[in-house]
């Protein structure tokens, strides 16, 4: 899977641009705030329908316009797709691909895969478990239109059982009614749960290998899933905890607490990793996801590569860059080093000034 045309107008500080991009490495290079990430922010909407960096739709739009506007053509070995985003102000986002309208976010996922990677990756091991339950989610909504269906239905009862809580609270006689919501949650919690467990089972075995190359051998990695209910026990929990949901307004149990433990070396890398093992761990997590993709769908996602380079020592640099080879990569940086330069003689090169991007192409033998 590779794209092979952007357009983009009006989206952040990129007023207008139109490329076309190498099936290989793209290197978008050029000094800080000048559009580089914005840039990579655009590609991955137009695969998640949101931004990677949580904000809102309004957000992504130009300070002095009204409106954005993406559209890519992406090429796989069976088609051809169009995806078209518009952001407007005041409106919902429109999304279209091959020109009919996505009227829910699951239709668009599979049209466009692709993994992203920058230095905020460090929060995926070090930070909340929102964090690694977002990853989670994020990942699996990619690959599976059912899970995003579910993960979609387990939020609106949770928030509806809350609401029911909170009233409770006022009038206890309405505690009859919750048995409704709770049979819900139970059968679309416990397919999230199974679902989570089977693609980290998966992605254990891959980054353990990934990061074992990346670090020479010297470290070790373990990925294990923390559910927050065991297989079959949501129910039971519900019930066990029902007094205490009362008193709170919320439902303390089931999968939107769930969390992930990432071991290097047999210890917890949030506590006792240094950042240098913290950057790679997420590395490893990140390309233990190109061959998940590829496992499930036969396809190769496109990788965004944020300023990652910069982080990482030569010998890293070499192993992510041999990593890679055979997919469409967009890769940020500052300035070109040598380890990557010899990695891209063939490829695209795109300077960025003041949300301008101009190709530059380099002859080299």
């Amino acid at each position: 899977m590779y794209i092979t045309e952007i357009f983009l107008q009006g989206f952040r500080n990129l007023s207008q641009l139109h490329i076309e991009p190498s099936e290989g490495i793209n290197v978008i290079y050029g000094s800080n705030a000048q559009g580089k990430t914005n840039f990579l922010e655009s590609l991955y909407f137009c695969a998640m329908g949101r931004s990677m960096r949580g904000k809102s739709d309004q957000q992504l739009i130009a300070f002095d316009a009204q409106e954005s506007h993406i559209r890519l053509l992406v090429q796989t070995q069976n088609r051809r797709d169009k995806i078209d985003v518009h952001l407007k102000q005041n409106e919902k986002k429109g999304i279209a691909v091959n020109g009919l309208p996505v009227k829910r976010l699951g239709e668009l996922f599979g049209t466009l895969y692709a993994v992203i990677f920058s230095p905020e990756d460090l929060s995926l091991v070090k930070d909340a478990p929102t964090e690694r339950r977002r990853f989670l989610d994020m990942e699996l909504c990619q690959l599976s239109r059912v899970y995003y269906y579910d993960l979609q239905q387990y939020y609106r009862i949770l928030k509806q059982r809350n609401n029911l809580l909170k009233e409770i609270q006022k009038k206890p006689s309405l505690q009859e009614t919750l048995f409704v919501w709770d049979g819900q949650m139970v059968e679309y919690g416990e397919r999230i749960i199974a679902a989570r467990r089977r693609f980290l089972v998966r992605l254990d075995e891959i980054a353990a290998e990934k990061l074992a190359r990346l670090t020479g051998g010297r470290d070790s990695l373990q990925t294990l899933y923390k559910p927050n209910c065991e297989d079959g026990s949501f129910a039971e929990r519900l019930h066990r905890n029902l007094e205490r949901d009362i008193l709170f307004g919320a439902t303390q149990s089931g999968p939107h607490k769930d969390d992930i433990s990432f071991l290097v070396n047999g210890r917890e890398a949030k506590v006792y990793g240094s950042q240098g093992q913290q950057r790679t761990t997420a590395l490893a997590a990140r390309l233990a996801e190109i061959d998940l993709i590829r496992e499930e769908t036969g396809e190769l996602p496109v990788l965004l590569l944020d300023d990652v380079f910069s982080e990482l020592d030569e010998s890293r640099q070499k192993y992510l860059l041999e990593s890679i080879d055979g997919l469409q990569a967009f890769v940020t940086c500052t300035g070109i080093e040598d380890s990557v330069r010899k990695y891209i003689s063939r490829d695209n090169l795109f300077y960025v000034e003041n949300g301008t991007i101009i190709p530059q192409k380099e002859n080299r033998h």
